[in-house]
């Protein structure tokens, strides 16, 4: 299994947290946290707590297998070699795919952020302008990467620790206490109840809450970068789930006490009805600077890990050779090129084809990062299978609650992906992304299959 790695190891554990942080943080949280609340109501506090529970497993499962064998490709590698390679060609190639759309979505957006600032500059030069900028930046050694990626992150966390402080404050002091409703604890069951759409609502808000945590598994992919991975891995595990469950519990629960659960998302941007309330006229201006620190953030880690998967990808035959190509650096940069110029080409569609259908395919993201998940589960539970009791005994970072807790963490992603299919909203992703699933897997019987079969 073991291949010679010659990336680079400059990622320090500070760069792994933010980076993980950064990428996980984002849309999903400033824009989608919204439509959550609008389907389970106050009680989308408890789908974060579960949904935040469920991927902490999943991250000490990755955790696991990246401490005892850090390698290029992560979770697509471990996929191939404890449970076939058609297995972990899936999973590698969903998993690029995922984040070349979340790339092409948030590159198209901050082309609209820049407009509030610079109408008068066409969007598609923005557009040019931040592909070739990140696309530059991960030509970098890695450590100036992560530097960078920690900068970043750091304003997209203050932001939101400045929106749970200046919440708090207007909870206090009374600030905006002009406006017609109430302000405090009871908005949470005053409206309604908490569960005022029922049991259905919390777990139809399922799907849009698994999606928010999306990206928080970069952490697997910087193993093979990262400085003392024994040690440095782990502690990004254990912290980072935590930090970003804290961040959206308690953001959203301050948004939910200030404002009536049914108007949030309905005035613009909460982040611009909370600073607007604490009388900060330039809130607009604030929010435009931390969605394009956001957007830059989010590009920047999915570049990085869909470029390090096509490279571990390359070494096992499961994409293109060239892949493997490296700079003086250590890094991968034919990768980079090709999400670069991807990016350039998705821009370009994203303004031919009509908007129904870019959300159509967006929702794939969804169903993608539900499956990666569950192979890095499942193959999390090969890996054991095939390990003597001795083995097991070395084990640096064992899943804690073995085996209950996988388990029962398997059979909940399966249910979260059942519900893309019960729901007619989010129907056509579960469609979509078992049609691509089964394109990828006629793919890989003729094209890698027998290429394999010759060696």
């Amino acid at each position: 299994m073991q291949k010679e790695n010659q990336l680079s190891r400059g990622l320090s554990g500070r760069h792994i947290r933010f980076m993980a942080l950064g990428s996980a943080i984002g849309t999903g949280l400033f824009y989608g946290s919204a439509a959550a609340i609008e389907k389970a109501g106050p009680a989308v506090l408890l789908a974060y707590l579960i949904g935040g529970a469920a991927v902490f497993m999943v991250m000490r499962a990755l955790g696991e297998m990246a401490v005892h064998h850090p390698v290029a490709g992560s979770f697509s590698q471990y996929a191939s070699h404890y449970m076939g390679p058609l297995a972990g060609f899936l999973t590698g190639w969903n998993y690029v795919f995922e984040m070349l759309i979340v790339c092409l979505a948030d590159v198209t957006a901050f082309g609209f952020y820049m407009k509030l600032w610079f109408p008068d500059v066409d969007q598609w030069i923005w557009v040019l302008g931040i592909v070739c900028f990140i696309g530059a930046l991960n030509l970098c050694h890695v450590k100036i990467f992560g530097e960078m990626e920690f900068w970043l992150s750091i304003v997209k966390v203050t932001a939101i620790i400045a929106m749970i402080i200046g919440g708090v404050v207007i909870m206090m002091y009374g600030f905006g206490q002009q406006t017609e409703h109430p302000i405090g604890i009871s908005n949470l069951w005053e409206f309604g109840g908490f569960m005022p759409n029922g049991i259905e609502g919390v777990i139809a808000s399922l799907a849009i809450v698994m999606f928010a945590f999306g990206g928080i598994e970069v952490i697997g992919i910087t193993a093979s970068e990262a400085k003392d991975p024994e040690k440095n891995i782990p502690k990004a595990i254990n912290a980072v789930p935590f930090r970003i469950l804290l961040f959206y519990v308690l953001t959203i629960f301050i948004l939910m006490c200030i404002f009536p659960w049914q108007q949030i998302g309905h005035n613009g941007s909460p982040f611009v009805q909370i600073f607007s309330n604490l009388g900060i006229n330039s809130a607009a201006n604030i929010l435009n600077l931390v969605v394009i620190t956001a957007a830059i953030s989010a590009i920047n880690s999915d570049i990085f890990g869909a470029g390090r998967m096509m490279y571990g990808m390359a070494q096992e035959g499961q994409a293109p050779k060239s892949f493997m190509k490296l700079t003086r650096n250590g890094v991968p940069w034919m990768t980079v090129l090709v999400m670069s110029v991807v990016l350039l080409l998705g821009v370009v569609l994203n303004y031919l084809i009509p908007e129904q259908i870019f959300v159509l395919i967006a929702s794939i993201a969804t169903f993608a990062t539900v499956w990666v998940w569950l192979m890095i589960l499942l193959s999390q539970v090969a890996m054991r299978r095939k390990m003597s009791a001795d083995e097991v005994k070395t084990l640096k970072f064992p899943v804690p609650f073995w085996p209950v807790a996988p388990a029962l963490t398997i059979v909940f992603m399966a249910f979260v992906i059942a519900i893309l299919g019960y729901f007619e909203s989010t129907r056509m992703a579960l469609v979509v992304g078992m049609v691509w699933v089964a394109i990828l897997t006629i793919g890989y019987y003729v094209g890698i299959k027998p290429r394999m079969n010759q060696k």
